[in-house]
């Protein structure tokens, strides 16, 4: 029986280190560093001085960056040095690899802030109230919904301030990327 009961519990932490192994999605934000087209490096400098460096694939979302015709996959889309963006990914051990990113700079997506009226996650919706009293509804991008569930906690929906990231498509805005504005 001992010996039963020992294998068990050994299967059990097995499962456990290979579930605990799983990737882990996060977000951050900062400016392009360097774009290595050959290895399919990004290296993003963020605001405390870090670099990060994360793996993109020809399945990588860009958004916001206008590709032009010519040197599109040289530039990641359009994407240059400098660049201010959002990357979204995932990390395996020591390996980040970019599932989505968003160029949050001058030329890149569009802006909205306001305070946070209401967030349905069942509906993928966010709504700002404006500085001028005026209501925004955005839809959330996919990404963009499951990180709200993180950066916007449930009790505090009603009052962060937060600068909206979006395309439009269809006559709809969408987020794609939102922070709180301190």
């Amino acid at each position: 029986m001992n010996k039963y009961l020992g294998l068990g519990f050994g299967f059990v932490l097995s499962v456990m280190s290979v579930l605990g192994a799983e990737d882990v999605a996060s977000a951050v934000q900062g400016t392009v560093e360097k774009i290595d087209a050959g290895a399919k490096t990004i290296v993003v400098k963020t605001a405390d001085g870090s670099k990060e460096s994360f793996r993109y694939m020809d399945r990588t979302a860009v958004h916001g960056a206008e590709a032009t015709a010519t040197g599109a996959k040289e530039t990641l889309h359009g994407l240059k040095e400098g660049t201010e963006v959002a990357v979204h990914y995932t990390s395996k051990g020591t390996q980040k690899t970019a599932h989505e990113i968003d160029d949050i700079g001058k030329s890149g997506l569009h802006t909205g802030e306001g305070t946070v009226e209401s967030i349905d996650r069942r509906a993928k919706t966010i709504t700002l109230k404006t500085a001028d009293g005026a209501k925004e509804t955005y839809r959330l991008a996919d990404r963009a919904a499951r990180d709200s569930a993180k950066d916007i906690g449930a009790g505090a929906q009603t009052s962060e301030k937060v600068t909206v990231y979006y395309t439009e498509d269809a006559g709809h805005k969408v987020a794609h990327f939102f922070k709180k504005v301190f």
